[in-house]
């Protein structure tokens, strides 16, 4: 009789979901734009949960699932590879029994969006997770928001960078000794390091303290501020959907509990670091530096804006859980972007090793005197930039944004046409799929950093440049570095790795910091390469390589499933 309830109240759910499709179908329609039915909404907790496990078995099965098949994937976006945008055009609707949801691939489509902030805003639910600690910038709106972006884009000043490059530098050598050290003639893991190396690289600008680099197979238990964010970040996930006193019952499974305690150990941590800048602050000394230094700056201002409430005035500054949250969410964003991208990187260059030696150049052309030095390296080190710019094109951390028009339709201009889309309805910015568009790229699903780089006396426009035939993407070796060599700039809203507008990433420059510090300690005296296997040619091995960026999973960001599956050495030239 039980198993008989269960499958009628199945079948009406099912019943229900088919309904709310077909009339949120209707209301798609209604625009004038292509629609695709999907029976089941990616934000569906069960199938959230249970999608991981499920493709792995029904990819197994002799025949596909259309539309199911695509578009119910996590990270799909990536996947799809912008085929359903060169099926259905630049904007098309998918109708799901949850809402309706316009998919959005024009750049000047995109650029409104982005500049009608109030029309088309963030859809603060979906963020809820990251609120681990207290509200943060990530689930913030309006003039709410503005308060926490005016403050915490305020720590990533030309003082955090210079420390954020030399502390870079510092962890990068150290991975290197591990790497290149007796007895290494391969690295343990890739991704792992790169791991280490971004933690304490934000352990560092955090705390204002130094860790030193430990391999992947030598890590060790929360006992610091470093080992906890370490633990919470690899567990990330768990702790944002599961209830914090789930963690600590009796009958939980030890990962857990070390979760837990990770958790309550890390705030210890923050509450510690936040009385000793208070402390700083009252007695007129500029504490240690760090971005809690200037985020308790910024709760003293939230207490004189407290006391003058009666004048009208609104809060300016930051509670203490909005200071933990945004801690937290620094920590989270800066970490696992920065880190998937230096492992991404790391693996396609090792399948293009002329990149390396062209990148070598560069560093190896720049005067003596300046080397070391984040104020007069930084800027001339457009090839590294260009590593990580282009690995960012392919591979974005974020492949879609999403939008909401809440509380009235909104009207959008696409091309030459005028669509309006319906209250409360979802907005999907295909982000990647502008990133790998032959009308704004050549040959755009190759990776080819030196795309990148033109010299000042060039006299096409940087768009041009972008669209420029193979020769300008072969790097060029054994020749003079030209003296005006600099970045080009994309055609507006064709690349988004830091997002675009005033929602744009206020980590933007640190992470670029952080990257060609990295990349310049790597390959100014080394080289990494790939370990074939038994019998395996170059050009089998680089697609192996390949075929390894290529096989990814979104949790939270876009990262590959399994980056150790190809192995690497690193050597001094």
């Amino acid at each position: 009789m039980f198993l008989l309830f269960l499958g009628l109240l199945a079948l009406l759910y099912f019943a229900w979901s088919m309904v709310m499709m077909e009339i949120n179908y209707r209301r798609a329609s209604a625009m004038g734009i292509p629609v695709v039915r999907l029976c089941i909404d990616s934000q569906n907790l069960p199938w959230m949960i249970l999608e991981p496990h499920v493709w792995p078995l029904l990819d197994k099965l002799p025949f596909s699932f259309g539309s199911f098949g695509r578009y119910s994937r996590r990270g799909w976006f990536f996947l799809d590879k912008g085929d359903s945008h060169r099926r259905y055009g630049p904007v098309w609707a998918l109708a799901t029994p949850r809402e309706v949801t316009v998919v959005v691939a024009e750049s000047e489509a995109i650029h409104n969006i982005f500049q009608r902030r109030t029309d088309f805003v963030r859809p603060s639910i979906m963020y809820k997770v990251l609120e681990v600690y207290g509200p943060c910038i990530s689930t913030a709106n309006g003039q709410d928001w503005a308060r926490h972006r005016k403050i915490v884009a305020t720590p990533f000043n030309e003082g955090i960078m210079s420390y954020t490059w030399d502390e870079s530098v510092e962890q990068a050598s150290q991975m290197l000794d591990v790497w290149t050290g007796e007895g290494s003639s391969e690295i343990s893991s890739v991704s792992g390091d790169t791991r280490t190396v971004s933690l304490n690289v934000l352990a560092a600008t955090g705390f204002r303290k130094s860790y030193p680099f430990l391999s992947a197979q030598d890590q060790s238990g929360p006992a610091s501020y470093r080992d906890s964010l370490q633990t919470i970040l690899d567990n990330a996930i768990l702790l944002m959907v599961a209830p914090r006193n789930l963690l600590d019952l009796p009958f939980a499974p030890e990962s857990w509990k070390r979760l837990g305690k990770a958790a309550k150990d890390f705030k210890n941590h923050m509450l510690t670091m936040l009385n000793d800048e208070t402390k700083a602050l009252n007695e007129g000394k500029p504490g240690s530096g760090s971005i809690m230094t200037t985020l308790v700056r910024a709760m003293d201002i939230q207490h004189e804006s407290i006391k003058s409430e009666k004048s009208g005035a609104s809060a300016k500054g930051l509670s203490v859980d909005e200071i933990f949250g945004n801690i937290f969410v620094i920590n989270f964003a800066g970490h696992d972007t920065t880190a998937n991208t230096l492992s991404f990187t790391m693996l396609l260059l090792s399948a293009y090793p002329e990149v390396q030696d062209w990148v070598a150049e560069e560093l190896q052309s720049l005067p003596e005197d300046t080397k070391g030095r984040y104020s007069d390296l930084f800027p001339k080190l457009n090839r590294c930039r260009a590593i990580m710019l282009e690995t960012l094109r392919l591979f974005p951390p974020v492949p879609s944004l999403p939008k909401l028009t809440y509380g009235s339709p909104q009207s959008l201009k696409v091309g030459d046409n005028t669509i309006v889309i319906p209250q409360n309805s979802g907005v999907l910015i295909n982000l990647i799929n502008t990133h790998i568009s032959p009308e704004y790229w050549a040959d755009p699903f190759s990776w080819k950093p030196a795309r990148w780089v033109t010299t000042s006396s060039a006299s096409e426009s940087d768009s041009a440049l972008l669209l420029e035939t193979e020769r300008m993407f072969t790097p060029k070796l054994g020749s003079t570095i030209p003296a005006d060599e600099r970045i080009v700039t994309p055609a507006r809203c064709t690349y988004f790795p830091w997002a675009d507008g005033g929602h744009s990433c206020p980590g933007n420059k640190f992470s670029q910091v952080e990257f060609v510090a990295v990349m310049a300690k790597l390959l100014h005296h080394h080289r990494v390469r790939a370990v074939p296997k038994s019998g395996e040619t170059c050009g089998q091995t680089r697609d192996r390589i390949l075929a390894t960026t290529q096989d990814v999973d979104l949790q939270l960001l876009l990262r590959m499933k399994d980056a150790d599956k190809v192995r690497l050495s690193c050597a001094r030239v």
